[in-house]
């Protein structure tokens, strides 16, 4: 997991970087423009020989990154025309060292350098060779945007249609501290941030933006950005990747030693959730999936099920063994909220668990705040702060609502009013759409000690000791219905290997989130996302599994 700054702490970072291991920042600042020209090169087929790129730059550091762009494209063969927004006889430091550099070089016949004073002028610069222009660069505010650029600004940024489209840091128009979109931005085809993602690199609207993320090491001791206070992170590659080598297969693996999941699900209106579930626990690697679900349901059942998993029912003298030998339990996927028997029977699974418990779907409804009145007594899963010193802690509780869901969760449906007393802006004043998603998945986890994956764009996991991660993967595909099943049944199975093998839940949670995405990724891949279905995202997890544990 990347830590995930602010502005201000990656200042802090650059600082240290210099005040304390003494590497100069104009060493920073040419490693930041050696990193974007690797990607651009990439970008560009392997080589920028006789490729026409156009870096806009503006007055501040951002702009000497790309200066300094500028110089190493040229030398690697680029033809570059470095262009300013202002007056390079205003700007200072080690950006000033950059535009001077530009200005000195730009004799030769690939390095241009120019600037001009107003947006006018810019335009008459670039018409020079819009047409011809492979790359376009925006270096131009970065992180450093304090107002909403001018409207000539972004037509100039936006007026690039066919080029490949970099930003360096962050593209001109966004905040670096904010998930919003601002009126005018720079979409991005790439960008390249550095030492660690910034906020609106990772949340929505505004990593909308970006592009693909790449975030560069440019000499900052990774202990400079362990220090910084920040508990956002976001997932990657890595994480999955270590998981499933945890978990890795060995000469003596078989099912009892993989774990055992138990997936309480279905209902005769909703048996195939039961069965998304259930099938892709199965496929997650897990040694044993039992589904359990009411007996009207069986027959529906039985007939969508892979036949690996065992089925039974709830109502079975063989439940309570089921439910006593699992090693993780899922409950929710299409079960009727409406029926008091189910709604007791999850009530009684969650609060006396031994082991981790999903809760999922409909099973999410007995838990909210907003409830009818027979069910008002809410969310009763907090730790019991009057429990002996040496008492057994409780098992871990994952919840994995979508955003309607969780708005009830936090007692909230159409009065916009979040979690305990805290005010707004956690919510919208307007609508039910949750504004600041992180902070609401800190504030929920911890106060309920709970694990919380909050589905939607960029999936959300909050750990009770304020930790929330961004999972990057994934795509608007996964949206439809099924997906939420298939997941829970993915996290189940997962869940239940690490308990097997006492490895963290929540890490465990990260990791199978990124790849139930990475799969979905895949799916888009193979039959689009208007095509693809939650079945195809299961039968991908053997290609994602592969692709990760091979390094490819």
């Amino acid at each position: 997991m990347q830590k995930v700054l602010t502005a201000a702490q990656m200042r802090e970072v650059d600082r240290l970087t210099t005040e304390r291991y003494g590497i100069p920042s104009i060493i920073l600042m040419e490693n930041a423009a050696h990193a974007v020209a690797r990607v651009i090169t990439e970008k560009l087929g392997g080589s920028v020989e006789g490729k026409l790129i156009l870096i806009l730059c503006g007055k501040g550091n951002n702009g000497g990154d790309g200066a300094a762009l500028g110089r190493i494209l040229s030398i690697a063969g680029a033809n570059v025309d470095v262009i300013l927004f202002g007056n390079p006889k205003k700007t200072t430091g080690d950006a000033r060292i950059n535009f001077d550099a530009c200005s000195e070089l730009s004799t030769g016949n690939n390095l241009g350098f120019s600037y001009g004073s107003d947006y006018g002028d810019v335009f008459q610069l670039i018409a020079r060779n819009a047409e011809l222009v492979s790359c376009v660069v925006d270096a131009i505010f970065g992180t450093g945007l304090s107002k909403p650029i001018d409207e000539n600004a972004f037509a100039i940024l936006n007026g690039f249609t066919h080029p490949v489209k970099v930003a360096i840091d962050l593209p001109s128009g966004l905040y670096a501290d904010e998930a919003s979109a601002s009126p005018f931005q720079f979409t991005a085809g790439v960008t390249v941030t550095f030492t660690a993602p910034k906020i609106a690199n990772i949340l929505p609207p505004a990593s909308n933006f970006n592009g693909e993320l790449v975030v560069a090491n440019i000499g900052s001791p990774q202990i400079l950005v362990d220090e910084q206070p920040s508990q956002l992170f976001l997932a990657e590659r890595n994480d999955a990747a270590r998981w499933l080598q945890q978990t890795e297969f060995s000469s003596d693996s078989y099912k009892n030693k993989r774990g055992h999941v138990l997936i309480v699900a279905g209902s005769k209106d909703y048996s195939g959730a039961a069965a998304l579930a259930a099938n892709s626990a199965m496929r997650s690697g897990v040694g044993l999936t039992t589904l359990a679900c009411p007996t009207n349901a069986k027959e529906l059942i039985a007939s969508r099920l892979l036949p690996e998993v065992i089925l039974s029912t709830v109502e079975s003298d063989e439940f309570a063994g089921h439910l006593e030998r699992a090693d993780a339990v899922a409950v929710g996927c299409g079960l009727d909220p409406d029926d008091p028997k189910i709604e007791t029977l999850v009530r009684d699974i969650v609060e006396n668990r031994k082991t981790p418990v999903i809760v999922d779907a409909s099973a999410l409804l007995f838990f909210a705040q907003m409830q009818k009145p027979a069910r008002e007594q809410g969310l009763n899963i907090q730790a019991d702060t009057e429990a002996p010193a040496d008492a057994p802690a409780s098992a871990p509780l994952i919840l994995t609502p979508h955003e309607g869901e969780f708005l009830r969760l936090l007692g909230s449906e159409k009065e916009n009013h979040p979690v305990g007393e805290t005010p707004p802006p956690l919510l919208r004043k307007e609508g039910s759409l949750i504004e600041d998603r992180v902070a609401s998945v800190r504030e929920f986890s911890q106060k309920n000690n709970v694990i919380l994956v909050l589905k939607g764009e960029r999936v959300l996991i909050g750990a009770p000791d304020g930790r929330v991660v961004v999972n990057p993967t994934g795509n608007s595909g996964l949206g439809k219905a099924g997906n939420g099943d298939t997941l829970a049944g993915i996290l189940a199975g997962f869940v239940a290997q690490a308990a097997k093998m006492k490895i963290d839940i929540f890490e465990t949670a990260v990791a199978a989130v990124y790849i139930a995405g990475m799969a979905g990724d895949l799916a888009e891949q193979k039959w689009g996302k208007r095509v693809m279905t939650a079945s195809d995202v299961r039968e991908c997890l053997a290609e994602t599994f592969r692709t990760l544990e091979s390094g490819d």
